[in-house]
Formats: structure tokens, sequence, C-alpha cells
């Protein structure tokens, strides 16, 4: 079998495609062929060791496709189902383990290559905008990156549960693909907090989504309505500096937090529920999947270095 093999730390440089042993499902796993496997910035802080695994390994937390061979004690998935899966490393090969209840039933509306798109961005854009902040009609939201593969489904949830967006985008190309995502106006990322006084007639936006990280976080904080929520969800640009309680006084009683998604489907009926509801969106047509990359998975690297140096929109995959 064919896998992307992570052996050190280090630039995209480091993905490189291995023959290795096929896999084995164990107690409770399924093994699937994969047909589609999503490229998210998590991958980058895997491959870099931000987020360290043991080495080596194979990268990749988001994919989909059919099962092919299950193990001891498994019920839920039978050879020969359509699944997706996240928050499982692994799926930048031909084949890959995922423990069985961590597999997600995919619709007859939604293909392979939907689902590895979607998944792990759909489900942390339905957590944020259902969980974290719920989203309320009328509420102003502050979304960074907002012609980015996450940006463009906060955009369209955000205005399907009634808010007002304002996104920022780093080029006019940008700017147009958030506007067309239903963003009421797109800035760049100078002066933010003038833009949102202006746009939100000086009260400040309800809550600030930053998956940029670093480079952004004063402009979120500063952007802010009194007791409004900075959910910070990302470090593109780098992490956030440490940041004094006292501060978040002096910005109006704000909220800040910094989740992730796997506290949010911990447990298996999450998963499913939220899944169902992400999945039910594409195929009504709530949401519109913007897959702007499709590469080979030999050419990881060549993602990787096209999603870090921001030129992309939307969303890559890679398929085998």
């Amino acid at each position: 079998m064919r896998a992307v093999q992570v052996e050190r730390f280090g630039g995209p440089e480091v993905l490189t495609v291995r023959d290795v042993q096929a896999p084995q499902p164990g107690p409770g796993e399924a093994v699937v062929d994969v047909a589609a496997s999503g490229v998210n910035f998590t991958d980058v802080y895997h491959r870099t060791g931000h987020y360290p695994n043991p080495l080596p390994f194979t990268p990749g937390s988001e994919g989909a496709g059919m099962v092919s061979a299950v193990g001891p004690g498994v019920t839920d998935v039978r050879v020969g189902d359509r699944v997706g899966w996240v928050n499982v490393i692994g799926s930048y090969a031909e084949q890959a383990v995922v423990p069985a209840d961590r597999l997600i039933p995919l619709p007859d509306g939604v293909d392979a290559e939907t689902a590895a798109a979607t998944l792990l961005q759909g489900l942390t854009a339905q957590y944020l905008v259902r969980s974290t902040y719920p989203v309320r009609p009328g509420d102003d939201v502050l979304i960074h990156a907002a012609a980015g593969g996450m940006g463009l489904l906060l955009t369209q949830l955000v205005k399907h549960l009634g808010g007002r967006v304002l996104g920022t985008a780093s080029t006019p190309e940008k700017a147009g693909l958030a506007r067309v995502a239903g963003a009421d106006v797109v800035v760049g990322y100078d002066d933010v907090p003038a833009t949102v006084r202006e746009f939100t007639a000086g009260k400040g936006v309800a809550v600030a989504y930053d998956g940029v990280g670093a480079s952004t976080f004063e402009a979120s904080l500063s952007s802010l309505r009194p007791r409004g929520y900075l959910v910070s969800y990302g470090s593109a640009s780098g992490p956030v500096p440490p940041v004094e309680p006292l501060r978040l006084a002096q910005a109006g009683s704000v909220f800040l937090t910094r989740p992730t998604l796997g506290h949010y489907i911990a447990a298996r009926h999450e998963l499913t529920e939220r899944a169902d509801e992400v999945l039910g969106w594409i195929v009504d047509g709530t949401l519109n999947v913007h897959v702007t990359g499709r590469y080979p998975v030999a050419e990881a690297a060549r993602a990787h270095e096209d999603l870090e140096g921001r030129r992309t929109t939307g969303k890559l995959i890679l398929v085998p």
C-alpha cells in the first residue's frame, strides 16, 4: 500500500510517499479504502511538530471512502458502507484504519470527495456557530480569512442563521468569493476595528471567529462589543502570545475561548448529531462546498506549500 510518511518534523519536503504494509483491523476497527482525504492546517501542525505525533506517521485527519474490512466486535458498519471520518490520523494513504465508532455514514446525496472536503471544517463550523457562540438573528459577526475553506463555510452558516458578516480577505479575488458566499462587507487586514465600528454603528461585533491567530488577534479583540466573544479556533499565522486576563475586562468584559473539535465530538452521539446536520446542509443546498485544489497523494507536499503560502481559496483534497 502507498502512503505518505513523516519521518521527521519539518517543512512540506518531509512528506514522502512510501510502500508500507497494508493495514489490518483490530477489535472495534475498520479498514477503509480511501477515495479522498482533506488537507487542513491541522495536518501542517502535525507535520511541523506543533501538534506532535510519534514518528514515523501518516498524516491526514479527514477522509472518506468505502469500508473494505472490519475487525472483531464491529456492528455499526459493514463492508461496502460509504463512510467519512475526522480527527483520526492516517488518511494520506490508499487505505486507513479507523475506529468504527468514529465513522460517519454518508447519505446518497454526498459523494466521497465532497465529504472529505467538508467534514472536518464543516463540523468545526457547526460547533462554532451552534455551541461555542450560538449565532442569533441580527448578530454582527467578524470572520477572518473569509475566502478560505473554513471562512466560506462559516460565512454561509452565519447568514443561514440570520447574522451579518464582515469578512477579511487578502486579495480582491478572495474578497469576491467571500461576497458570493454571503458576506455583507469584505475588507483587507488593515484597520479592521475601524471598519467594524462603521459596519456596526459603533457597537462592535457579537463574535469574532479567528482562525488566523497571531497576526489578527489584536484586531479581533478590538472589534468586539461589550461582553462579546473572541473565538480563537486556529493559528495559521502563528500562536497567539499570552494574554493578561485584565485585558478582557478593558475590552468590555469580553470572553476569550480557544476551542478544538475533539472536545465537541467526544461522544458518539454528538459526533453523529453534528455530522447529520452538516451533511443535511449539503444535501439541501444550505452549504456549497468549494473544492479548489485536487492533488494526487504523491503531491501532498505541493498541497501543503500552496495552503501555507495562502495561494488557495476554498478546500484542498488529495486523491489516491
